[in-house]
């Protein structure tokens, strides 16, 4: 608003000579002003001393001012309004909001990022990080290859190629390539306190068995005998077949400790394939201690648990099996993979083969050898209609 020559005081001092019987025409003419001008000024200002004209002027700017601020607080909330189905977290989607505001709504950029609380240098910085093409070719044939493996095991297998990369950057590129690995649903789990399993410390310490099953493209059940050295978290066997009796698993329990030696002990669960007359002749012949888990508490046994999620996650539900002779070749061939060069995160990102050599570096490298190749299970079924030979103990 033009703010006018002439104060509160001067323009009522006018009015007070037009009152005292001044003539307007000669009024006008003394103070230089329209006539036009006295009558508006007679209007607002006829009546009052300079106090309250003073008053009145700052009533006016106030209100002028009250005005502006509602005026700038409805187009705020019209912007953020306008906003409210942009996700704002990335320092891109601000800057994308800010350079929206100032298109749609005329804003200055000041204004913008006090409207959306966000600094002014965040909109000002040009990021000066080179695109590493070969990397983001790399680590995408490498998740493609290894579906189940998230960007922690991923930076260990670069990392192994040459690739010097912060975790961090990769984590960047991971998540931009959108890699990331699909959870599948839990389990509800226990709750409660639960005293720590015991981490053997020498390899044969101590061997963990289960069994896990799937099925064939046909229908057909088959089931997988899982073994793991629970010190170096080696896979020692994985036998596959449509079924496993206990005599079968003594068998392949005997053969494998021919080629690796003697544990001192063997933990499983109370199936009836562990708990047969079959393995228990066998515990005495070897002179192994045999430990079996509390019933319904899977978590006692919890290396062989972990192994065979790994299996199921990363083989069994990636993988369709027409039949028994392709199962067995691709477990084997996982097997050697898993051994050889899976890094695990509980051995420092070291493989099993390689953390089983710092205990004994010059030990035999037949489970290399086998890399690459698919060899039969260590023992084969019993023929039909061969009977069991009796235990040296009845169960129970």
């Amino acid at each position: 608003m033009k703010r006018s020559r002439f104060t509160e005081d001067q323009i009522i001092g006018m009015l007070k000579e037009h009152e005292a019987g001044i003539p307007v025409a000669d009024l006008c003419r003394k103070h230089g002003v329209s006539t036009a001008s006295l009558y508006k000024w007679k209007a607002k200002y006829g009546g009052m001393d300079v106090s309250e004209a003073k008053k009145l002027r700052a009533l006016e700017d106030e209100n002028a001012k009250l005005k502006r601020l509602l005026a700038d607080a409805m187009l705020d909330n019209s912007a953020l309004k306008d906003l409210l189905g942009k996700k704002m977290v990335t320092p891109a989607a601000e800057r994308d909001a800010v350079a929206h505001l100032q298109t749609a709504f005329g804003m200055s950029e000041r204004r913008a990022c006090r409207v959306l609380s966000c600094c002014r240098m965040t909109m000002r910085y040009r990021a000066l990080r080179t695109d590493d093409v070969a990397l983001r070719e790399r680590m995408k044939a490498i998740a493609h290859e290894r579906r189940r493996f998230g960007y922690r095991r991923l930076h260990v297998l670069l990392r192994r190629e040459g690739h010097l990369v912060n975790h961090k950057r990769l984590f960047r590129i991971y998540r931009e390539e959108k890699l990331t690995v699909r959870r599948r649903g839990g389990r509800k789990r226990a709750m409660g306190t639960r005293a720590p399993m015991l981490i053997p410390t020498l390899p044969n310490d101590r061997w963990s068995l289960d069994f896990v099953s799937d099925q064939l493209t046909d229908g057909r059940r088959f089931r997988v005998l899982t073994v793991v050295d629970d010190c170096t978290r080696e896979c020692l066997a994985l036998v596959a077949d449509t079924s496993l009796s206990g005599l079968r698993v003594a068998r392949e329990l005997e053969a494998l400790i021919a080629s690796r030696g003697r544990p001192r002990m063997i933990v499983s669960d109370n199936g009836t394939e562990f708990t047969s007359n079959a393995i228990l002749g066998f515990a005495d012949r070897q002179r192994i201690d045999w430990h079996y888990i509390a019933p319904g508490k899977p978590i006692q046994n919890a290396f062989i648990e972990s192994f065979n999620g790994r299996l199921r996650d990363e083989l069994l539900n990636e993988t369709l099996f027409p039949s028994l002779p392709q199962v067995r070749a691709t477990v084997a061939s996982w097997r050697a993979d898993y051994n050889l060069n899976r890094p695990h995160s509980r051995l420092g990102w070291l493989t099993p083969a390689e953390y089983a050599d710092t205990f004994n570096p010059r030990r035999d490298l037949a489970l290399r050898s086998m890399q690459g190749s698919a060899p039969a299970p260590v023992a084969h079924r019993g023929q039909i209609g061969q009977n069991s030979r009796p235990s040296l103990r009845h169960a129970g």
